[in-house]
């Protein structure tokens, strides 16, 4: 893990703007070809599962709009930065609902385990950011439900919908 003073930035030339730049020291200790998922705490706060993005002269993290109020971040003042290597399987920790439906369901596990890495990273993020316990379980559900409809092709609009479907049971 490496601790620095982090400054929030911004770029002038899109809504992703917000982000926390790193040396190319912090960052190439944080990856490998193939490896650009980092932990990252703001104030002790986190941690928080990030991409490692390239900017034309230096590495970052993106920091949302969430963070940045939680956190009070604004671009005159520094913070306290921890970051470390992500070494979770989907670049965020996998839901006991999502897992529990996959340990139970071959095919639907067959399905999500053939999704590239970043659909299945966004497939577990659906799951892991909704609060409410019975709520992740019916997102779960019409995941595993939906990936086996479409033979694990991915339609967003008709996942959503089966999302709404199930939200309603």
């Amino acid at each position: 893990m490496i601790e620095f003073q982090g400054k929030l930035d911004a770029f002038e030339f899109n809504h992703w703007q917000y982000h926390i730049p790193l040396s190319d020291d912090i960052s190439s200790q944080m990856m490998d070809e193939k490896h650009r998922r980092v932990l990252v705490w703001i104030k002790d706060g986190g941690p928080f599962h990030m991409a490692l993005m390239k900017a034309k002269d230096y590495w970052y993290v993106l920091v949302n709009q969430e963070l940045r109020t939680q956190f009070k971040l604004d671009e005159k003042n520094s913070f306290a930065v921890k970051i470390d290597r992500d070494h979770s399987e989907y670049g965020h920790e996998m839901p006991e609902e999502l897992q529990v439906l996959m340990d139970q369901d071959e095919e639907g596990a067959m399905f999500f385990k053939k999704l590239t890495p970043g659909k299945q990273r966004m497939m577990v993020y659906t799951v892991t950011k909704v609060k409410n316990p019975e709520s992740r379980m019916r997102k779960a559900l019409a995941i595993m439900h939906h990936l086996k409809l479409t033979q694990g092709k991915l339609d967003y609009k008709q996942l959503n919908e089966l999302i709404k479907y199930y939200n309603k049971l």
